[in-house]
């Protein structure tokens, strides 16, 4: 019988440093704790060390992960970071993770599709493991957005954490692991996320610096719109091409953008009959790694049972899409426990 391709393990990390409504409204000009929760129901966040960049909370989780699957460094094939925060320009941030873990038989590389660049990466790395028996895949989603916020711009600088989540992919039984995905992207929407400097368009300078081109901006009101257009039919077509339907779904572990549009989306999509994993409240909007840190946290408090049907679903700047169905089910990596 041959093997299907799914998860093995789970991970996470998040700073130890959490800052509370309260501490943020200090900061921010015009936000108060209360205006913060009812916008948003977020209520707290954790902000990463100073000597901490990206590429270290993402080793930290990876070392997590490897640990649950009972993997070593040294089996990994392939090792791919989401972020849209890296450590540097250049080298990519994974072959900086690649050095943390000793994976040195790994191929090691980045993609950033913003928030849902951990499902785009999840899929690539399925794919790639199924084109080699035997393989094993890191995927990690970390981000340090703290670093790029606008603390005057109460629009974004309240929405966001630092975090990372990773998921070891590799070989399970047939009747579990992936069962369909889908990707889709709305470049004409790419202005609704964006940090305009530092790249070959426009290039960092004594200006751009002054003018706070690399500061994360969004129309927020634009990404709403679009994505509640948008992500229901793409869920359908999901389902559809998986010969599912949307009452089927035990589990929806989605990006936390924030905990309002999270209620919207699970309402558009048809998707109440799932139980939807929330971590915003607590962590707020993690960039990348919202995904493989909700999905991590409900795996080790035991609520993914074996043969659950789990939807992953993310979107991003770009505009990202992506969503990635999964019947759960782990086949333990050799030489580890749970």
């Amino acid at each position: 019988m041959s093997s299907s391709v799914g998860i093995l393990g789970t991970g996470s990390w998040v700073p130890a440093r959490a800052l509370p409504n309260e501490e943020i409204a200090r900061r921010v000009p015009g936000a108060s704790p209360e205006w913060i929760a009812r916008r948003t129901a977020i209520r707290s966040r954790r902000f990463a060390a100073a000597e901490d960049a990206t590429s270290d909370l993402a080793a930290r989780a990876a070392t997590r992960a490897l640990r649950d699957a009972g993997l070593g460094a040294d089996r990994l094939d392939y090792l791919i970071v989401s972020t849209s925060t890296p450590d540097h320009p250049q080298p990519p941030t994974a072959c900086l993770v690649q050095d943390r873990l000793g994976a040195y038989g790994a191929a090691c590389f980045d993609v950033n599709a913003v928030c849902a660049g951990f499902v785009h990466a999840l899929v690539l790395a399925q794919s790639l493991v199924a084109q080699r028996p035997g393989a094993h895949a890191l995927v990690v989603g970390a981000d340090v957005y703290s670093r790029i916020l606008d603390f005057d711009d109460r629009r974004t600088a309240v929405l966001f954490g630092d975090g990372a989540g990773a998921a070891v992919v590799g070989a399970t039984s047939p009747d579990r692991g992936v069962v369909g995905h889908e990707l889709a992207s709305r470049g004409d929407a790419g202005d609704l996320i964006r940090v305009v400097a530092g790249g070959s368009r426009t290039p960092a300078s004594a200006t751009t610096v002054a003018d706070g081109g690399h500061f994360f901006r969004m129309d927020g009101r634009g990404v709403t719109g679009l994505v509640l257009q948008e992500l229901p039919p793409f869920v359908d077509k999901l389902l559809a091409g998986a010969g599912v339907g949307a009452a089927d779904v035990t589990h929806v572990v989605p990006h936390q953008p924030n905990g309002l549009l999270l209620d919207e989306l699970v309402r558009a999509c048809g998707l109440t009959a799932a139980r939807t994993h929330r971590t915003v409240e607590e962590y707020a909007n993690v960039g990348s790694a919202s995904v493989p840190l909700t999905l991590d946290l409900a795996n080790r408090a035991g609520l993914l049972r074996d043969g659950d049907l789990v939807l992953l679903l993310a979107f991003g700047g770009g505009m990202s899409f992506g969503g990635c169905l999964l019947r759960w089910g782990r086949t333990r990596g050799p030489g580890g426990d749970r």
